[in-house]
């Protein structure tokens, strides 16, 4: 008997942060990718990736605060139990490691938050970047902290407009 291959599908978006590569397994969203040098192979975009395309692009048009896409980010059972807490995030706001430990049941496994939040094969749409250190600092984020800066600002640029708080960052 001989086991299909998964099939990845792959697209890609020309962002304010550089080319993101977007893969789908077929099914869900399963990552995606900050520009890293690499060069650009040929796209085999499926309706998923398609979609998470115009949803990033309203997502930087300021249009989209939150992303309505179907997700399968591989990870253990405590990443994902972290991940389910990040995507409850809403745009414009932040929250720190230390309070999603303690959301979790123990103040103490803020490193832990850490590890499971910079392993998020999903950023953006699983938003990362809105998780901050418990003093307000902008702490390590996958795709370098000046990006982790830009999508807090952008953010906070459009969640200003609507609701007049003062920018953060």
């Amino acid at each position: 008997m001989v086991e299909e291959m998964d099939q990845n599908y792959k697209g890609y978006f020309d962002s304010p942060i550089g080319t993101i590569t977007i893969i789908s397994d077929g099914t869900s969203l399963s990552s995606i990718l900050f520009p890293n040098g690499e060069i650009i192979t040929e796209a085999n975009p499926d309706g998923i990736v398609k979609d998470c395309i115009i949803q990033l692009k309203e997502y930087f048009l300021g249009t989209r605060k939150s992303f309505n896409l179907p997700l399968n980010p591989k990870g253990t059972d405590f990443q994902k139990k972290v991940w389910d807490i990040v995507i409850s995030i809403p745009f414009g706001g932040t929250v720190s490691y230390g309070a999603i430990a303690t959301s979790l049941g123990n103040p103490k496994l803020n490193r832990a938050v850490g590890l499971a939040n910079g392993a998020n094969p999903i950023p953006i749409v699983i938003p990362c970047h809105r998780v901050i250190g418990s003093n307000g600092s902008l702490t390590g984020y996958a795709g370098g902290l000046e990006v982790k800066k830009i999508l807090l600002n952008h953010e906070q640029d459009f969640y200003t407009a609507a609701v007049g708080q003062l920018k953060l960052f």
